[in-house]
């Protein structure tokens, strides 16, 4: 990749179609500058920031980049008002939406100029987005860390059936953390990619390095899909999980789940570095992952394993 013009990079006018998950606990300035600054879209992830910090995060990303930066909302979460209204003030020209329905901002935010995308996890939902009018669609596929969808679709085979039913521009999501993985999502369809969990174990992640570290040890098998009742979430297994999966056995209580959900569990572990008591949310890709590494050799090494794929003949 030679950072040639596509619909992606055209859109977002970056230099490569690749764009930084806004991952709660993660994704603050430093990771979103940095990303930005190699030629990729950084995002901040606004989730798990109070408005007062979010703008802060975006006042110091203006100072850090002077390339195209976005700020990722997830539409679960309470604040959404306050949130857009400063994203509208800081003039944030780029912003991604999440979990819920891309109708309710979209037309608002597009009246002041700023491009939306937003985040789905079936073709279902990825025709509901077009008929809403965004302007890029992420499909992203189960293997992926974080919020997920319920119906454990594989970014393989979810990516060319989107492709099949929308025209907008499409970047796939879910299980990329190789160059020869950005290949593959793109010969499926995909104009761009969006990577979460190989940027959340880099040294400008705002994640604890307690939890960096243990991203580089987690091996295949070593996170499930869980909570399907209430947002479905791929999580490490740990003390945290074993107490969701001992909820389950008594009876699926949703009230127990809430509660113990509600003890600032995700801040806890991937923010504050408890691996036991803490949530911890990565995809399937964590165990391809073994080292933390600089934004800038992540990105080099993607462009490098991108350009030297080779597509074997048949």
């Amino acid at each position: 990749m030679q950072g040639n013009q596509n619909r992606i990079s055209e859109l977002f006018n970056i230099k490569y179609p690749i764009i930084q998950a806004g991952m709660i606990w993660h994704s603050g300035w430093r990771l979103a500058s940095a990303v930005s600054n190699c030629g990729g879209l950084g995002l901040i992830g606004s989730a798990s920031m109070y408005p007062d910090i979010l703008r802060e995060n975006i006042q110091k990303c203006k100072k850090a980049t002077d390339k195209p930066f976005g700020v990722n909302v997830a539409l679960l979460y309470p604040n959404l008002d306050e949130i857009i209204q400063i994203i509208l003030e800081e003039n944030v020209e780029i912003v991604f939406t999440s979990a819920g329905n891309p109708k309710l901002y979209t037309e608002i935010l597009q009246k002041e100029n700023i491009k939306v995308a937003h985040v789905v996890s079936s073709t279902k939902f990825a025709v509901k987005c077009e008929d809403a009018g965004v302007d890029a669609i992420v499909a992203e596929g189960f293997e992926a860390g974080g919020h997920n969808g319920r119906d454990e679709t594989t970014t393989l085979c979810l990516i060319p059936n989107v492709k099949k039913h929308v025209s907008k521009p499409l970047i796939a999501a879910g299980g990329i953390a190789l160059g020869s993985q950005m290949m593959a999502a793109m010969i499926l369809g995909a104009d761009g990619v969006q990577i979460g969990s190989r940027f959340a174990a880099t040294t400008e992640a705002s994640a604890h390095d307690n939890w960096k570290n243990k991203i580089t040890e987690l091996n295949e098998g070593d996170t499930h899909l869980t909570l399907k009742e209430l947002a479905p979430v791929r999580l490490v297994k740990n003390k945290f999980f074993n107490e969701l999966e001992e909820i389950y056995n008594l009876g699926r209580n949703k009230e127990a789940l809430n509660a113990t959900l509600g003890r600032a569990r995700a801040k806890l572990g991937m923010f504050e570095g408890d691996m036991e008591d803490g949530e911890l949310e990565i995809g399937q890709v964590s165990a391809l992952i073994d080292e933390i590494l600089p934004v800038e050799t992540v990105f080099n090494n993607l462009l490098k394993e991108f350009n030297d794929c080779k597509i074997p003949s048949v």
